[in-house]
């Protein structure tokens, strides 16, 4: 069964949506960041999990036309 990321990305690239997988894309670039600046925490399954839905999104970005940016 696909993860629930992998759903909101098919249907993004499905409608087109650029603008909105580059934003999905960039809030979980920022999630990362904020996951690995935690002291006092073991973050690493969270990072894990937040690196992965960023691999998912840029491919969705990838199959629509166009340079990807960021």
């Amino acid at each position: 069964m696909s993860s629930a990321i992998e759903m909101i990305v098919s249907g993004y690239a499905k409608l087109g949506d650029r603008q909105s997988l580059e934003n999905l894309r960039t809030h979980r670039r920022h999630l990362a960041i904020d996951l690995k600046a935690r002291t006092g925490f073991d973050c690493r399954a969270s990072i894990a999990e937040v690196e992965q839905d960023i691999a998912v999104i840029e491919v969705g970005l990838q199959t629509l036309s166009g340079p990807i940016g960021g």
